[in-house]
């Protein structure tokens, strides 16, 4: 049985990303017992992955938090089991983290929308693809093409490109009308400039085609074409690697946990990112994708509100405002048009974990329904890819949420229980 480690905090966060970073840096200057949990061995989250992924202002603030007296655990939480306690694990412990304020930094995921051949091998999501070259996946001569919606084509794009992959073409299921006001609202964010600039160089003689979205996926042992809707028109490209993306999905399943009211798929929030449960803030992409930018604001101003700074964190809302209006505009831009709800076909299976298929799905009323008499949700991903499909698909909303909230082993949910592996961490702030 798994070592079972306890450790009490006057804050913790959960999550290592940008967000939950800066969080716990700006609380821990407070002299705060701060905690930041994280199921990645490396800080920085999927945006930054680490020192040699991070860029200058990622390693800044990786830095910032290695000074600080915040006490870095890893491990991936799994479980509420009363109010102001959480359950994480990893290979070797299980930690109970008992916590006076709480802030929910969980990130997003990639949202994934079913088509013919979506499940065979080498279609992968944009971001997936991206970090297993990242992992060290030879990519160099691979033929790719890149589809979906969203600025994170465009940064896997130059990623692949620049790691030797052959991009052949960027399908951008958004409009030339919907990217053309997309770059008025950049005209306000001169660094967002900067860096398209940055990647349009990097994307040189690439073709970038709006209006342009995956019908099928076709091979044997693995992908060896893709058919594209180009403006209307339907051609199929021959390559090794699909990477496809419809933008991303906030993690709200740990904030419906722990009951902090979330409407339209994002955590609601006060002035001082503090949710529906007075003990509990939540900060970065859970209250809506906006980038780094905006999830860093929003990680100081919980950090600082947590620690009851309010006066500071009070400064920052001009800034957040600022950025919030650039994250409205994204969302406008790259929301998904009504086209896509056709692309599956009666046999193309939606929920990948249980091999459930798009026409028994379409018989239910809903969520609930469904997850009754297909398993639909009920897989290892625990519906985190095939929910937010059906949420756009059939306009289902996900009810409730119920733990474990990842797959763990049944030793871990029962080891809490038992004292005689207990090890009791009475933190200080010290690392």
């Amino acid at each position: 049985m798994n070592k079972v480690v306890r450790h009490a905090f006057d804050l913790l966060v959960v999550g290592g990303g940008p967000a939950g970073m800066a969080a716990a840096v700006r609380a821990a200057e407070s002299d705060l017992a701060v905690g930041i949990v994280d199921d990645s061995a490396m800080l920085g989250g999927q945006i930054w992955r680490g020192e040699s992924g991070a860029g200058s202002a990622g390693l800044k603030w990786i830095e910032r938090l290695r000074s600080s007296r915040v006490k870095v655990l890893r491990g991936r939480v799994f479980h509420q089991p009363e109010s102001r306690i959480l359950l994480a694990e990893n290979n070797e412990t299980v930690y109970e983290l008992q916590y006076q304020n709480l802030i929910l930094a969980t990130g997003a995921r990639e949202r994934f929308l079913p088509f013919p051949g979506w499940t065979l091998p080498n279609v992968l999501g944009a971001g997936g693809l991206q970090a297993m070259v990242k992992g060290g996946l030879p990519i160099g001569g691979k033929r790719v093409v890149v589809a979906g919606t969203g600025p994170l084509l465009i940064a896997a794009a130059a990623y692949l490109r620049q790691h030797g992959a052959e991009i052949l073409i960027i399908c951008e299921q958004a409009s030339w009308v919907d990217l053309a006001q997309f770059g008025m609202a950049l005209l306000s964010q001169p660094s967002k400039i900067l860096q398209g600039l940055r990647l349009k160089k990097a994307l040189a003689k690439i073709k970038f085609s709006p209006n342009s979205w995956p019908v099928a996926a076709s091979g044997s042992a693995a992908v060896e074409s893709v058919t594209i809707s180009r403006s209307g028109k339907l051609e199929t490209i021959s390559c090794d690697y699909l990477a496809c993306g419809f933008h991303l999905v906030p993690n709200v399943e740990l904030p419906l946990l722990v009951g902090c009211q979330v409407q339209n798929g994002c955590v609601q929030v006060d002035d001082f990112q503090r949710t529906s449960v007075p003990e509990v803030f939540s900060a970065g992409e859970p209250t809506g994708i906006g980038g780094v930018e905006l999830s860093l604001v929003e990680g100081e101003i919980a950090g600082l509100a947590a620690a009851g700074r309010t006066a500071e964190a009070g400064r920052l809302l001009n800034r957040r405002e600022k950025l919030r209006r650039f994250a409205r505009s994204l969302d406008r831009a790259f929301r998904l048009r009504s086209e896509l709800r056709s692309l599956p076909q009666r046999e193309t299976i939606v929920c990948r974990c249980e091999d459930v298929r798009y026409s028994h799905l379409r018989e239910h009323a809903g969520w609930r329904a469904a997850k009754l008499q297909t398993r639909c949700g009920m897989g290892p991903c625990q519906g985190r890819i095939c929910g937010p499909a059906t949420q756009f698909l059939f306009r289902w909303g996900q009810e409730s949420v119920r733990p474990p909230i990842f797959p763990v082993r049944a030793e871990s949910m029962a080891s809490f229980t038992d004292d005689s592996t207990l090890e009791v961490c009475e933190t200080t702030g010290g690392r």
